[in-house]
């Protein structure tokens, strides 16, 4: 019977946990496995099923999936999404679908990075970095590394103007979140002075780099340490052959200058939504299906976020510890 068919005989889908970092927290997602790919349900009013993680997959057969969910007889999500990834940037499909705005550098080659893809003064701030005397490199994985993280991470419980996540987290915690996905990631180390000073986890998705995590100390600020290691970090998705470097999303946050003046450029990616449940229906009729932060207009959101960063500051200060306004 061909995979189709059977995707859509009505039955009673296995469920099942796999443990997650979200927000830097870990938690239980519920799951589901239909066509040989796993998708993870969210918990709340709405409930939206996603692939595991689509920044790394594409969804093989989206109808069949839509009709797996339909005709489920167990746990329905209220919607389906997904994602279209780099490099389609023209919607393929004619279901919902609204535009997902992510930080993309297109990729020749790293000279041509270097040549025309930035301006003198990132060109300048990598030197600086390389005159300061720091070293980077691609890493391993191992507890003298981990351990490297940890004393970055428990530098400052703020970043960029928030609550930073992995404040406080221990060797053990560190070590078994980060180490979740290191078959698909290039580990890239900043050192000074044999110290560990800033890192990065390059991810492999095929048809890009994904940079899922960049960050340096506070205290060696004046090294311009991130702009070497994005620089790395071109030169390993050139050497791979990774058409693409992906740094996120392209919000209006405290990165968006870092990124531009990184070469990176805002690319609209089409995602996808889908209504399974009538109250699925219900919410995207009414646009209520994207939590608050894409639903508020930048005007509103500017004024908090510096709201945010003024009161983290203030809290930071009084305390007596460092806040960092960069990753």
């Amino acid at each position: 019977m061909p995979e189709s068919m059977l995707l859509a005989t009505p039955r009673k889908l296995p469920v099942f946990t796999k443990e997650a970092v979200v927000n830097g927290e870990p938690t239980e997602m519920e799951c589901m496995e239909i066509g040989g790919q796993t998708y993870t349900i969210t918990k709340g009013a709405v409930r939206m099923a996603g692939l595991e993680d689509d920044w790394f997959e594409d969804v093989r057969d989206p109808d069949s999936v839509i009709t797996s969910l339909r005709r489920n007889r167990g746990l329905k999500p209220d919607i389906f999404t997904f994602l279209q990834r780099l490099p389609e940037t023209e919607p393929r499909y004619t279901y919902q679908m609204e535009y997902e705005s992510i930080a993309a550098l297109p990729i020749r080659n790293y000279d041509h990075w270097w040549n025309k893809q930035i301006k003198a003064v990132t060109r300048n701030m990598v030197r600086k970095s390389q005159k300061a005397g720091v070293e980077v490199r691609e890493a391993a994985f191992d507890d003298d590394f981990v351990r490297g993280m940890v004393a970055i991470f428990n530098e400052t419980p703020i970043r960029q103007g928030r609550r930073f996540w992995h404040y406080g987290k221990d060797f053990d915690t560190v070590k078994r979140q980060f180490s979740r996905f290191l078959f698909r990631e290039d580990v890239i180390g900043a050192y000074y002075r044999d110290e560990l000073i800033g890192f990065v986890m390059l991810g492999d998705a095929g048809r890009y780099g994904v940079l899922g995590q960049i960050i340096s100390l506070v205290q060696h600020r004046d090294k311009a340490t991130n702009n070497a290691l994005i620089a790395k970090a071109v030169e390993v998705c050139a050497r791979k052959e990774l058409p693409y470097l992906v740094y996120g999303l392209w919000a209006n946050s405290s990165l968006v200058d870092f990124k531009r003046h990184s070469g990176f450029e805002e690319a609209k990616l089409p995602r996808y939504f889908v209504p399974i449940t009538q109250k699925g229906r219900l919410v995207l009729k009414l646009g209520v299906h994207r939590d608050w932060k894409a639903i508020v207009p930048d005007r509103v959101k500017s004024p908090l976020k510096r709201f945010r960063r003024l009161w983290y500051g203030w809290r930071a200060k009084l305390r007596g510890v460092k806040a960092s306004a960069q990753a």
